[in-house]
């Protein structure tokens, strides 16, 4: 009997640990993506740092396209600074590599892009204003077929003698979290799964392709906690409109803002988000008849992922980093509003 008895304290305290283990609280850190080519901060979007207390700005320094003439990989659109951070804030600068450069490219170029890459971004780190830094993020929508070059990229950045002592992140799409076996976990110290673009940009219909928790759910559910690094999230703040003409994707619409599809001689609601134009409207690259879905974040869509998310992640502390950091964007939300889905996915 006696045995018994202490058989189910131990069973008792071992379910007890565990539900406290599920419910265990996040330390939530809250950022911001800068993904503009010049950096320079308005009052409106300082505002929003102070007051989310935010201390870690990661900063888009290059693109890294194949050029199409040389063939070699060449850094596009690299970020310009018209001010320094905050000392406040430190810098987590931000490489984006297009997939097609690693398809092709052997170790000897590898090797030379991880010292050009790391070379390039301690360059760009000193005109920032800073001394320092303490994390590189690559972002990459690396598939199973450049998986192995990627990694081995990776590999060699954090090698670099440049990098020392710099902590290697990288971006995770869902797709790349789905198939463990397949596309496997990259060799860097922790990962940011994006939680943005997950469903079907290009299909027609009146989805959201930006914030979608069924295909969230389908990619997610299953891996989330069992993925075996640190993983911080990324969540957004953007809105856009996709154009479709004749049904067929069109592009998007940098013109058209919500405001005008509201315009009822312009165009006229036809569904959920979807609008259609009355007339052509050069202004808007638009013609008559072409069909705009309007997609964005709403503060309640937001709140959702995070209550979703909560108690997937397992990692004790992460970083929420919004995208990203624009005056026009952020009108859209205050930042209680911000900080109430930081404290959701607490």
């Amino acid at each position: 009997m006696i045995f018994l008895m202490l058989m189910r304290c131990r069973l008792l305290l071992f379910l007890l640990c565990m539900l406290c283990a599920c419910n265990r609280p996040h330390n939530v850190n809250v950022a911001f993506y800068y993904w503009k080519t010049n950096y320079k901060t308005t009052a409106v979007e300082q505002g929003y740092l102070q007051q989310l207390k935010v201390r870690n700005l990661y900063v888009r320094i290059i693109d890294v396209y194949r050029d199409a003439q040389s063939g070699a990989a060449v850094p596009v659109s690299p970020v310009t600074f018209s001010a320094a951070l905050p000392d406040s804030i430190n810098i987590v600068p931000v490489v984006f590599i297009v997939n097609n450069i690693l398809r092709s490219a052997g170790k000897p170029e590898l090797n030379s892009l991880a010292a050009k890459i790391s070379t390039f971004v301690n360059g760009k780190v000193k005109q920032a204003g800073k001394q320092g830094y303490h994390e590189l993020q690559i972002d990459c929508d690396w598939t199973a077929t450049t998986r192995d070059n990627y990694f081995y990229l990776l590999k060699e950045l954090a090698r670099q003698p440049a990098l020392k002592g710099i902590r290697l992140s990288a971006t995770l799409r869902l797709h790349q979290l789905k198939n463990l076996k397949r596309n496997g976990v990259p060799p860097v110290s922790r990962v940011m799964l994006m939680c943005y673009n997950m469903g079907n940009l290009r299909k027609y219909g009146n989805q959201n392709s930006i914030l979608d928790m069924v295909e969230l759910k389908k990619y997610a559910d299953q891996n989330v906690g069992s993925y075996s690094l640190p993983m911080d999230v990324g969540f957004p703040l953007f809105s856009w409109a996709v154009v479709f003409r004749d049904k067929q994707y069109a592009g998007i619409s940098k013109r058209v803002k919500i405001t005008n599809l509201q315009n009822k001689k312009q165009f006229i609601f036809i569904g959920k988000n979807m609008y259609r134009a009355l007339d052509n409207l050069p202004e808007y690259g638009l013609l008559r008849n072409d069909e705009v879905r309007w997609e964005d974040a709403e503060t309640g869509d937001l709140n959702k992922l995070a209550g979703y998310l909560s108690p997937l992640i397992k990692t004790d502390s992460l970083n929420l980093i919004y995208f990203h950091l624009d005056e026009d964007i952020l009108k859209k939300y205050t930042p209680q509003q911000l900080r109430e889905t930081a404290e959701i996915l607490r």
